[in-house]
């Protein structure tokens, strides 16, 4: 067990260290959309690379509003930005691929207990410091009969459906580990999509809304 621990420790630190660029590439070649993101900064009055005073998300949204047009995975681009602006944080795009799953750390924690009991897995799986937590799925993408997927406008608002959770679907992004954002605060990866694959996002909606409602 001693030893477990200390792999994910040595894993978690390499994660961090990673440089932004080789993140960026990593996604690519899962076949993840990224684009490049702001970073933070630490200067009066500016705690973000981006042109707004007061910025409400330091470093974490993208650095061009024409970030859905240049979202890729053509590698020789996303190469270009790690040279050109390595400090860039990495924004993966949801819709496409996948969908994410946000919810307080607090909520979080007990959706996976929930998911562990039920014998259910839970897929990649992000921590946005000690305040969030990401649940990565397979995308609900553009469905031709919308009726069929959420009538209750889950995925549009759904904090104002299940207090706390946000569901990031098309037209929407997350941060990608090893961003940091904020003061320095650091997106780490708690499952990795590598070990873990994408779920459907039904076999995992009943436990992450249970735990959001009973916070």
């Amino acid at each position: 067990m001693v030893d477990v621990v200390r792999r994910r420790g040595r894993a978690r630190a390499a994660e961090r260290q990673q440089p932004l660029g080789v993140a960026a590439a990593r996604y690519a070649a899962m076949g993840w959309p990224v684009c490049m993101g702001a970073y933070p900064r630490q200067e009066r009055g500016r705690a973000c690379s981006c042109d707004r005073m007061g910025c409400p998300a330091p470093g974490a949204h993208p650095a061009s509003p024409a970030w859905q047009m240049q979202a890729t995975v053509d590698i020789n681009v996303i190469k270009g930005w790690g040279e050109t602006r390595p400090e860039a944080n990495v924004m993966l795009v949801t819709g496409r691929v996948f969908d994410v799953l946000d919810v307080p750390t607090v909520a979080g924690t007990d959706a996976l207990a929930r998911m562990s009991r039920a014998g259910v897995q839970s897929g990649p799986v992000a921590a946005l410091g000690g305040e969030r937590m990401m649940f990565f799925v397979v995308t609900r993408g553009m469905p031709a009969d919308e009726d069929e997927w959420w009538t209750c406008g889950l995925d549009s608002e759904p904090e104002a459906v299940t207090p706390g959770l946000r569901w990031h679907c098309r037209d929407s992004y997350v941060l990608g580990p090893p961003s940091r954002y904020g003061a320095g605060t650091g997106c780490r990866w708690m499952r990795t999509p590598e070990d873990y694959p994408l779920p459907d996002p039904l076999r995992l909606l009943e436990h992450v809304v249970d735990a959001c409602e009973a916070l």
